[in-house]
């Protein structure tokens, strides 16, 4: 099965106002491998966008990219009408990039409450009570709430990830990216994710970028882009998401 260009259904028009990430051109080497290779993608405004392909293509690699911690040879990323190339992650994590990587990286020697409270690093004007965790992350994750005082390393998987979760939404951002957050975790809690993100974006306006292998989770998203060899080789609707495409970079 080979896939060209024509897989690749035409961009979306969208006004700058309706864009919250733009990427384009953007080529990324580690050493002289090209690992990256001329990725163009848009997250539009109150959106979900899902990038999906086999491991090893280059999700992770874009991104870590996105979120500054590689450098791309070539290309630009532009957040909420700004150019982002060469700020460092925590500027972008104050523009409002909220990050949550494989493997979810909460700190396991630190209090569930703990955990959250690190989210409000990432605002560059922190509440009035920094010490208070507002009402918003309990309905959307509400075994959080009976957890406060366990620590991180003592939570299930599952339990984590909404806690890695929670915790950018901590920080009040305008775009979560987030990398395989249903990875080695049980499908009631896996179901439990996919509402809680519909219900940020619902809720907040905020956009998702979204790296997953889940079809069901897939099928929540706006929009797909399907990486194969460090390029975008197949983008559309998911409502129009095709068994080919389903077989090829989802199917194990």
């Amino acid at each position: 099965m080979t896939l060209t260009n024509s897989a690749i259904a035409p961009e979306i028009s969208y006004s700058a106002s309706e864009v919250m990430l733009q990427v384009s051109g953007l080529n990324v080497y580690y050493g002289e491998s090209h690992i990256l290779r001329n990725v163009d993608l848009t997250v539009p405004r109150g959106q979900m966008v899902c990038l999906i392909g086999r491991n090893g293509v280059g999700k992770t690699t874009l991104l870590k990219t996105i979120m500054g911690l590689l450098k791309p040879r070539n290309g630009n990323i532009v957040f909420d009408g700004r150019s982002i190339v060469g700020l460092s992650p925590d500027r972008r994590a104050r523009l409002g990039i909220g990050y949550v990587p494989q493997g979810r990286e909460i700190i396991p020697r630190l209090t569930v409450k703990e955990n959250l409270l690190l989210g409000y690093e990432a605002r560059t004007s922190k509440p009035r009570n920094a010490q208070d965790i507002p009402d918003e992350i309990f309905e959307l994750f509400p075994v959080l709430k009976t957890m406060l005082s366990r620590m991180g390393g003592d939570l299930s998987g599952g339990q984590q990830q909404q806690l890695a979760i929670a915790r950018a939404i901590m920080g009040n951002p305008q775009l979560l990216v987030l990398d395989e957050p249903t990875e080695g975790i049980q499908p009631s809690i896996i179901l439990d994710i996919e509402t809680a993100v519909r219900r940020i974006i619902a809720t907040t306006g905020i956009s998702v970028l979204l790296v997953e292998q889940h079809l069901h989770f897939v099928r929540q998203a706006d929009r797909y882009y399907a990486m194969q060899k460090g390029g975008i080789v197949a983008s559309g609707a998911t409502s129009e998401l095709s068994n080919e495409i389903v077989q090829r970079f989802l199917a194990v």
